[in-house]
């Protein structure tokens, strides 16, 4: 009788709903149901000819939504289980069980997998697994359907049941989604070349393009690939290696120029006169090569930028045997170049 009741109460509800709620999302649900269970345990006492059938009940549960897919819920259920053979009448029980709920996307159906326990005239312990059907009516009500296998664990019975519900949410619905109003009629607009470039406003993609650019197809200024390049010349005196003071103002302008053009390198080429012997002045060019690569490391350039080569007496700049052509070979040199890009000038 009482699952009849709320079965009638149940489809009420549905008839007078006419679309189904927003599907929650996240929160607590708290709900009553109507059980039937129906079962068929032969010789549960041990004793031949006492068989319990099929239940009929009422429930409580208590569930909490994690997020759209997934959900659980604790039950109780008060059964009452006929009973035939030997012994007639009827049995009182209690189910108390656990449920992890996935629901399918944009969707009220769900399915389940739980564990129950069903003290009869023992504990008996079940797996089950089902499907379920949540309908809402407004925002916070929603009734469901359910059906499920049991299996036994304990012993091996198979059974089935069904529940009918309704349920209070405490938690958030999805928004509704957002009818967009629609979009007021384009104008087609006149055809003008505001900047004066060639191009209509209509295909320009870059407004106000300066009078002396030239400019392509979309309004935008050309651009072109040039060399750019700087130059560096360091003497030293005689058997020195150290770099005077008066050449860092030429070397910054080598440093200011590569963090301008963050892929340029440099190779740092050092010279030595013929004065003195030749293997010396060899690692002396090396030296001097390497200083200023210190000098410029100390300004913030990358070692990996820097290479560096003594020449010794191989490449002189004067071969005369005068003091201004050894001051002359005494040196490091060094010309960085690097690419880049240059307006092009509306002819």
């Amino acid at each position: 009788m009482k699952f009849k009741s709320i079965s009638l109460a149940i489809a009420t509800l549905l008839a007078a709903s006419a679309v189904n709620a927003n599907e929650h999302k996240e929160g607590v649900h708290f709900g009553v149901f109507g059980d039937y269970y129906k079962a068929d345990w032969n010789d549960v006492r041990d004793a031949a000819s006492v068989d319990v059938d099929d239940s009929t009940g009422w429930g409580a549960e208590i569930g909490y939504r994690f997020n759209n897919n997934w959900s659980a819920r604790l039950e109780y259920a008060d059964m009452d289980f006929d009973l035939s053979g030997a012994s007639t009448g009827s049995m009182d029980a209690d189910r108390f069980g656990v449920d992890a709920l996935y629901h399918f996307d944009d969707s009220p159906f769900y399915g389940l997998v739980g564990l129950k326990a069903v003290d009869v005239y023992k504990s008996l312990t079940f797996a089950n697994v089902g499907a379920g059907y949540r309908h809402y009516f407004n925002n916070n009500f929603f009734v469901n359907a359910e059906a499920a296998v049991y299996q036994g664990l304990d012993r091996g019975y198979t059974d089935v049941g069904a529940k009918l519900g309704i349920n209070y949410f405490f938690g958030s619905s999805a928004p509704a989604k957002k009818v967009e109003p629609a979009p007021a009629p384009v104008q087609q607009p006149v055809a003008k070349d505001s900047d004066k470039d060639g191009v209509m406003d209509s295909d320009d993609r870059c407004a106000n393009t300066p009078m002396s650019d030239a400019v392509d197809s979309s309004g935008c200024t050309k651009y072109e690939e040039r060399q750019v390049s700087v130059k560096l010349l360091v003497r030293f005196p005689h058997d020195a290696s150290k770099v005077n003071q008066q050449y860092f103002d030429d070397i910054n302008e080598v440093v200011a120029f590569m963090k301008e053009y963050e892929s340029a390198t440099v190779v740092l080429e050092g010279h030595a006169s013929v004065v003195g012997d030749a293997k010396y002045n060899q690692a002396l060019s090396e030296r001097r090569a390497q200083a200023v690569a210190k000098q410029m490391m100390s300004d913030g350039i990358a070692a990996e930028r820097i290479s560096t080569i003594g020449y010794g007496e191989e490449r002189l700049k004067n071969t005369a045997n005068t003091k201004e052509a050894h001051a002359q070979n005494r040196r490091v040199e060094a010309t960085v170049t690097s690419t880049d890009r240059v307006k092009v000038k509306r002819q």
